[in-house]
This record gives structure tokens, C-alpha cells and sequence, in this order.
């Protein structure tokens, strides 16, 4: 048996979880808690704190998961003024081996670790065991990594594919981008404007600043809400979540305009990683926006889009695609990551 600490660490909440491993039972959770980011001053204490609270020992390994990226064993979360250091870490908890990994790779190394309850599958395509995978998930902003096979084990590497361009394909994504453009005074228009939760509130303001539907007044409040608040890092409404539930009800038109636009630029952005990587081994959806709006994803649009890719439709269709439901997917990864330290 060996003891593991998982962590996923985010700008406001980090999940702590106590794992035990062995060969034949698998990994096992013993203890979980989660904290307030922002109550600590840096890791160390809260995994202090946690590790107490568990009455446990130290663990052997550890592998936490950040909202951020990670140079040479080192780094600082995007929303949280923290440093983190695996060498430091390592001594100021007594953990011999420890490891710092993207959040994103995480999502990457705990696939392995769902069961088929966990994943929803839109197509079945035809599976090929030793060919790449492709992660690509809609959330805060837009993630995408891939895994190559070595060995025994696939490697995980995260990208930063989010922040390619957006190519509009039809007249009123072109709008959309000219409107961005102007909005922001900004010289290009990143994909994950568009297809990530603060896309969805920026092609809403779009379609109502051109008057493509009448604005429901609760949706409308909310929205203006949270305009006002710009320039805080923490807002206290969250305009995507209300837009993307109006658009599942069907009883917003606006709501359903940008839904529908969202999904269509998320299977194509899709469908163009999977051009980059062919992920014979599955593409799989990870981010917390698709399970929200699971019936929408379901329609023929997400999918027509990401196979409408003219003479290599053929190709894309034999691309397995699944959605992940379970939102631990990243901490599981971690678990699995500090496993195989």
C-alpha cells in the first residue's frame, strides 16, 4: 500500500484528497476536503491543516494540479498570489516526491481513471488503441492538450491551442469577430473568446447590441450586473450559467441565438484539433460547460460542426468523441499522476 495526497488548486477553491494505492484494489480515497484558496497564504498550512484533520501520515507522493502554468517544478496560479516550489514543498511537508502539473493535464491522466458512467459518448467512430488522444474543454477559458503513447503509459502534453485564432466561417461569425475586435480595441480575436463561459456572455452581448431578439428582463439585469462589476476579479453574478439555462428551458430566444452559436464554434474548434492530432484513441470534452448543457451538445449541431471539414469529413467521423461528466476528472488525474512518481 502507498499513501498519495491529490490536489486540484484553483484561484478560489483547491480540493484535497487522501488516496491509498496498491495493485490489486487500484486507488482507494480515504480522506477529502475541500478549502478556500484565498483563507491561506500558501500551501503549505493547508495541506498541514487537511493532512491533521485526516489523521494520517505523511504521504509518500503527491502530485497537485494547477490553474496555471507550470515551468521547471515551479509555479504561480494565475488568480492567487501564490509560488509554489516542489523542492520547497517537499521539505516544508516532509513528501519525498512531489509533482506540479497543469489542471488541464490532469483532465489528460484522469481519463484513465473514469468508468463508462463517467463519459457520455456522441460518437462511437472507430477506436484505435495505440493512436493519439485529444482533451479540449470549454470552462473559464478554453483548454487543449493531447496523449501520446510511450511505452506502457500515455504522456500528457497540455497546449495552449486556446489562444489560436478564431476563424469565423459563415457572415455572422465574421460580425461577431469585428465585434469583438471593436468592443476590446484589440488586433485579433483568440477562439476562446468565443467558445469558453465568458464567450458565451460576448456573443450574448453581440446578438443584443444588434437586436437579434428582445432581451428577457431577468437575463437582461443579470447581464448588465455583471458589466458593471468589470475590471473585478471576482464578480458576483455569472451571466453564462443564467444564458446557458434559458437556452436549455428554451424560454429565452436570445438565450437559445447564442447557445446556438457557442456549440457550433465548439464543434469546429473541435473538429480542428482532431485534424491536428487524428485522436484515433478518442476526443474527449472536458470543462465544466458541457455537462451543464448536455441536451444541447447531444443536437446534430455540435457534431455536424465538428465533422464539416469538407474532403476530411470522412476522416473525422471514424474520430471517437465523448463528453466527460464527472468534474473530478482533474483531481482523479492528479491521484494517477502521483502514482507513477
Amino acid at each position: 500500500m502507498t499513501l498519495l495526497l491529490a490536489g486540484d488548486i484553483g484561484g478560489t477553491k483547491t480540493i484535497l484528497r487522501l488516496v491509498e494505492t496498491s495493485e490489486t484494489l487500484g486507488l482507494q480515497t480515504l480522506f477529502e476536503k475541500n478549502f478556500l484558496s484565498g483563507d491561506y497564504p500558501d500551501l503549505v498550512p493547508m495541506v498541514q491543516k487537511f493532512l491533521a484533520k485526516a489523521n494520517a501520515p505523511t504521504p509518500e507522493k503527491a502530485c497537485f494540479a494547477i490553474a496555471g502554468p507550470v515551468v521547471n517544478n515551479t509555479a504561480k496560479l494565475t488568480n492567487l498570489a501564490w509560488f509554489l516550489d516542489t523542492e520547497r514543498l517537499s521539505q516544508q511537508l516532509g513528501i519525498p516526491s512531489i509533482s506540479l502539473i497543469n489542471d488541464f493535464a490532469a483532465v489528460g491522466y484522469g481519463i484513465f481513471g473514469l468508468t463508462k458512467q463517467d463519459l457520455l459518448t456522441l460518437q462511437n467512430g472507430q477506436h484505435q488503441p495505440e493512436a493519439p488522444m485529444a482533451i479540449i474543454g470549454a470552462g473559464t477559458g478554453l483548454g487543449q492538450g493531447f496523449l501520446i503513447k510511450q511505452g506502457n503509459h500515455y504522456q500528457v502534453f497540455p497546449s495552449e491551442g486556446g489562444h489560436a485564432d478564431f476563424a469565423p466561417r459563415n457572415e455572422l461569425e465574421f460580425q461577431l469577430m469585428r465585434y469583438l475586435l471593436d468592443k476590446h480595441d484589440i488586433q485579433r480575436v483568440s477562439v476562446e473568446r468565443v467558445v469558453s463561459g465568458l464567450g458565451i456572455v460576448a456573443i450574448y452581448q453581440f446578438l443584443r447590441d444588434r437586436q437579434s431578439a428582445a432581451e428577457s428582463p431577468d437575463i437582461a439585469q443579470t447581464v448588465r450586473s455583471w458589466e458593471q462589476e468589470a475590471g473585478k476579479a471576482e464578480k458576483s453574478v455569472d451571466p453564462g450559467a443564467i444564458i446557458g439555462s434559458a437556452a436549455l428551458q428554451g424560454r429565452d430566444r436570445l438565450s437559445e441565438q447564442t447557445l446556438q452559436i457557442f456549440i457550433e464554434a465548439y464543434g469546429a474548434e473541435a473538429g480542428n484539433l482532431a485534424l491536428k492530432l487524428l485522436p484515433h484513441g478518442g476526443l474527449y470534452i472536458a470543462g465544466g460547460i458541457g455537462p451543464k448543457i448536455l441536451p444541447l451538445m447531444q443536437k446534430s449541431t455540435f457534431l455536424l460542426n465538428f465533422t464539416q471539414k469538407g474532403r476530411m469529413r470522412s476522416i473525422l467521423e471514424e474520430i471517437p468523441v465523448h463528453i466527460i461528466l464527472n468534474q473530478q476528472v482533474g483531481l482523479i488525474g492528479a491521484a494517477l499522476c502521483a502514482a507513477r512518481l
